[in-house]
């Protein structure tokens, strides 16, 4: 019989009053007086204890009223009548095992009457011989009897503060042991945290020593600590931001004013260092020894150390890089193996990191946009798989917002625009300035010791006046060879480039152990050439395949087999031959334990192409003639070449030429030819003269791109390039962007003709061109000359600053970079004081200041971060624009500085900075706003609040997937136009319709 069943017989009304005598009366409080703190069953029943009221006696009866009343009514009975003294006796021994239950009213009453009865019937004698029916009615009157009576316990006024006090408890409890769970178990961030202290000092550990090839000498370390060999390279390129105005209606003053305020034909560049500062996305181009794999250190370890070293610069210029996680993925390590290109879960892993990151940790620092990926090398990876690698940091791109990324490449291996869809900037590692290799000279001799000093000044010297050592010290990579060289042969140095190779493997085959003493630590003794012909098997199979690194198994293998035929080896163990050449030749390096690859790109290529030249493959030559990997290998194929294989190889390059698919591939091939020229030792005028004709057939060139190739042609081409008259501004820029790469002398007279150019981008071309060339003469024949109309004189040195003075020049316009130091600046006071437009690097702040006091601006542009901030601008009340080009927010103390420019009419900061805007903070006069998305949308409220003035808006280098919502501008009443290029907008139709909107 169910209990409803039983309810229906029995009435509460009826039966309640008889089993609340099972129970005590009630009594106040919450428990927690007295003995014990919680209520147990044993003093709940009245028929326990030294105060009872009801005896055993009296619980039967109470029994045999249930039973009874039970029974009564009509329908069959729900036991045998026979049955009943026994049935009554069992109900009254189960109600008095209330009493025996070790339990209080509030876990009695969280079990429920269910289990309570389950518990109940347990405690109690079984019932013997009962039949089933009665067995069942007992289960059912039990399970009644517990409902009623757990019904009573929650009617005690004790019982609902108990309860509270007992979950209060519970809770306690509980979170107790979950902090003792969590203490035992690291939350994911604190893992995180742990973790990425343990990786970020293994990247400075292991990026923060750099090889500078030839400072392997007596008493020289091996590798210097990177904040003192590091040296702050120039990065250039095309304009810094595409033209917005493009295809639109330009004519009004709005958009010239707008123009100005974001400068679309600044120069793509600066200081390498800085350039993911200002683009969060950035190929990287530079040739071999430029110094692109030691841009990568410098910027991981700048990321890494909190207490970065600032190179050549301000410390605060690598604090952008602060709180980033880099990841260092050189593509010759990832797919030396031919693996496919790893997710960021195997990012360590494929690199050989010894630590293990928490799982999902790197998944989970791309996805808040804390990342700094470098991806290092596209140009060592065989041309068929870079198509692979691009739609792997697309896939990449794609799934993280926010993260900073650059790729470094050759500059030939991949076309113009190849990440250009994917948002990267293109800039190229400019080759080193004179000022940038008497620095790089000065701290190698530095490092070197005090032998080293005497040749120093030497060397400066003949950098200076001999033609030929000043254009082979154009990269990190032959400066040092040359600094080597130098040194070692007391201040000799070989002619040409070929002999400087030959020179500089001597050095580090044999010189480098004999000079340390080392003797012969394998057993091994071998010459010069025998360890040549053994190695070079390696380089030509790692060019014909392809690639920069190979299994040591296989480098071992085939070491083993070219030993039985040198002669001079042919005596030794292959195995420790093996050994010696790849431990003591300075040529050979272990990247990881089971790979082998050359300490420098350039050495394999020098040594292919004498194996090439060894075994005469021409044709394997000219079948990679526009292949950029082989653009080393074919000029140093010539330079090994004897006069009758140079005719052959240049014949069969003028023919790979002429059957070239189009016209980017003729000029890449006949740019090779034409650079080989310098590198043989014999040529017939006749073939010079045929080569360079063909080269004169694609000039001027199309595009900075194609401009700069020509130039590795060198000096030669000079005479090729025509103009001014007739060409147009287009064909101008290419052949004065042309000249300015060929850093010769002869440069000059050619240029000259352009510096009164129409064309403010061919003026400015011949004004960035300044650095590459001698100071005072180049000040002399080209920027005194030049038309200033609307120019800005860019000054990067003290030299620089001094010749302006000293030339008397006045400009208008200055941009002022980071390689000015105090005296520079010093020399330039009266020059400041009198320019109108001023773009400065944000470290040269601290110089400013004073100087601006007095300086009646009208346009000021900050590149990077201002040093102290921008609170200077409270003295440039008269400045009318404004650009604050930074990856750095502004704050609210920002804003008030801001705030005090009355003229200000035009203004660029980046969109983060509208967070930090006050809302009582209004700029009246301020029509044109430019506002820079590095990372993500910000909501365009604080627009509308602090620009009632506001007639243009222009939302620049938006991710692709940013969306606008327009409609808080719609209470701007003089807006006039809205461009968003590249980005999806909403909210378009609350504006006016006669607002301009472009995306």
């Amino acid at each position: 019989m169910e209990p409803a069943l039983i309810g229906t017989r029995l009435a509460s009304a009826a039966i309640g009053p008889i089993l609340r005598k099972l129970l005590v009366s009630d009594g106040p409080g919450a428990g927690l007086t007295g003995r014990s703190e919680k209520v147990r069953l044993s003093s709940l029943v009245s028929f326990r204890g030294e105060k009872r009221t009801l005896t055993e006696k009296d619980v039967r009866k109470l029994a045999g009223t249930l039973v009874g009343r039970s029974a009564e009514g009509p329908g069959e009975r729900p036991f045998p009548a026979d049955e009943t003294e026994a049935v009554t006796d069992a109900l009254a021994t189960t109600l008095l095992a209330l009493g025996e239950l070790d339990m209080d009213d509030v876990q009695a009453v969280r079990l429920g009457h269910t289990a309570l009865a389950l518990r109940l019937r347990a405690a109690a004698p079984a019932p013997d011989g009962l039949s089933t029916d009665s067995v069942r009615y007992l289960e059912s009157m039990t399970e009644w009897a517990c409902l009623h009576i757990l019904d009573f316990f929650t009617q005690r006024s004790t019982f609902v503060a108990r309860s509270l006090v007992e979950q209060t408890r519970g809770q306690s409890e509980l979170i107790a042991k979950l902090d003792e769970v969590i203490r035992r178990v690291p939350r994911a961030e604190a893992r995180d945290a742990e973790f990425e202290r343990r990786y970020l000092a293994h990247l400075a550990k292991k990026h923060g020593r750099l090889t500078i090839y030839g400072v392997d000498l007596r008493d020289a370390p091996e590798k210097w600590p990177l904040d003192v060999a590091y040296l702050s390279l120039e990065a250039t390129g095309g304009p810094a931001r595409e033209n917005p105005w493009a295809g639109l209606d330009t004519g009004t003053a709005a958009y010239a004013d707008i123009r100005a305020a974001v400068h679309p034909g600044a120069p793509l560049g600066g200081r390498a260092d800085r350039i993911l500062a200002r683009h969060d996305k950035v190929l990287l181009r530079g040739a071999a020894g430029s110094g692109k794999t030691t841009l990568v250190q410098w910027l991981a370890v700048s990321a890494a150390r909190a207490d970065a070293p600032a190179g050549d610069g301000n410390a605060d210029d690598m604090a952008y890089l602060h709180h980033r996680i880099p990841f260092v993925l050189p593509l010759r390590a990832l797919t030396r193996h031919g693996e496919r290109l790893p997710s960021p879960d195997r990012f360590l892993s494929a690199v050989d990191c010894p630590l293990s990151p928490p799982d999902g940790w790197a998944d989970r620092v791309l996805a808040a946009g804390r990342g700094l990926v470098l991806v290092d090398g596209i140009d060592e990876i065989p041309e068929a798989e870079r198509d692979r690698a691009r739609r792997w940091l697309r896939d990449l791109l794609d799934a993280y917002d926010g993260n900073r990324w650059l790729v470094t490449s050759r500059p030939t291996a991949v076309s113009d625009d190849w990440l250009a869809s994917d948002g990267f900037a293109e800039l190229t590692l400019a080759a080193m300035s004179a000022a940038e290799v008497a620095t790089f000279v000065r701290r190698w001799h530095r490092a070197a010791g005090p032998a080293a000093a005497p040749y120093e000044q030497p060397l400066l010297d003949a950098l200076r006046t001999t033609a030929d050592v000043a254009q082979l010290a154009t990269s990190p990579l032959m400066c040092g060879l040359i600094c080597a060289l130098h040194h070692g042969r007391r201040g000799f140095l070989p002619r040409g480039r070929k002999a400087l190779y030959e020179a500089a493997l001597a050095m580090l085959l044999s010189r480098r152990d004999r000079e340390r003493d080392m003797g012969t630590p394998y057993g091994i003794d071998l010459g010069d050439a025998p360890q040549i012909q053994l190695i070079q098997r390696l380089a030509y199979w790692l060019t014909l395949n392809g690639r920069t690194a190979m299994d040591r198994a296989h480098a071992e293998s085939v070491v083993r087999e070219a030993v039985p035929a040198i002669t001079e080896a042919a005596g030794y163990d292959p195995g420790a031959v093996f050994t010696h050449l790849l431990h003591r030749s300075g040529l050979l390096r272990e990247p990881t334990a089971d790979t082998v690859d050359f300490v420098h790109r350039t050495f394999q290529d020098y040594l292919a192409a004498k194996a090439l030249v060894d075994r005469w493959d021409i044709g394997v030559l000219v079948r990679h003639a526009a292949d950029d990997q082989w653009e080393d290998v074919i000029r140093m194929a010539v330079g090994h070449a004897r006069p009758r294989e140079c005719a052959e190889i240049f014949d069969e390059l003028l023919k790979a030429a002429d059957e070239a698919p189009g016209r980017r591939t003729r000029l890449r091939v006949l740019v090779v030819a034409a650079t080989a020229l310098d590198h043989a030792t014999e040529v017939a005028p006749e073939i010079r003269g045929r080569i360079l004709a063909r080269t004169a057939e694609v000039s001027p060139p199309h595009g900075p791109e194609e401009a700069r190739e020509l130039a590795a042609a060198g000096r030669a081409v000079l005479d090729l390039l025509p103009g001014p008259e007739g060409l147009d501004d287009e064909a101008a820029l290419g052949v004065t962007t042309t000249a300015t790469h060929i850093m010769d002398d002869a440069s000059l007279p050619y240029l000259a003709r352009f510096t009164e150019h129409t064309s403010l981008p061919v003026r400015s071309q011949l004004m960035w061109g300044w650095s590459r060339f001698e100071t005072v003469r180049y000040a002399e024949e080209i920027i005194a000359r030049l038309d200033p109309a609307d120019l800005d004189f860019t000054l990067g040195s003290d030299e620089q600053a001094a010749e302006v003075v000293r030339l008397g020049m006045r400009p208008a316009r200055l941009d002022l970079r980071a390689g000015l130091t105090r005296d520079g600046m010093a020399l330039l006071r009266e020059t400041i004081e009198g320019a109108q437009h001023l773009r400065a690097a944000g470290s040269l702040v601290g110089l400013l200041a004073p100087l601006l006091a007095r300086n009646r601006l009208k346009s000021l542009t900050l590149l990077g971060r201002a040093e102290g901030g921008p609170a200077f601008l409270h003295h440039l009340t008269g400045l009318t624009s404004l650009d604050i080009d930074s990856a750095v927010d502004l704050s609210a103390e920002d804003w008030g500085a801001i705030a005090s420019m009355d003229e200000l009419g035009s203004l660029f900061v980046t969109a983060g900075s509208l967070r930090s805007v006050p809302e009582s903070l209004r700029l009246p006069r301020t029509t044109f706003l430019v506002l820079d998305f590095h990372d993500a949308s910000v909501p365009l409220d604080a627009v509308a609040r602090a620009f009632p003035g506001l007639s243009d808006l222009y939302l620049m280098s938006s991710p692709a997937a940013a969306v606008h919502d327009l409609a808080p501008l719609a209470s701007l009443p003089q807006l006039g136009g809205v461009i968003a290029l590249g980005s999806r907008i909403t909210g378009a139709e609350h504006l006016a319709p006669t607002v301009r909107i472009h995306t």
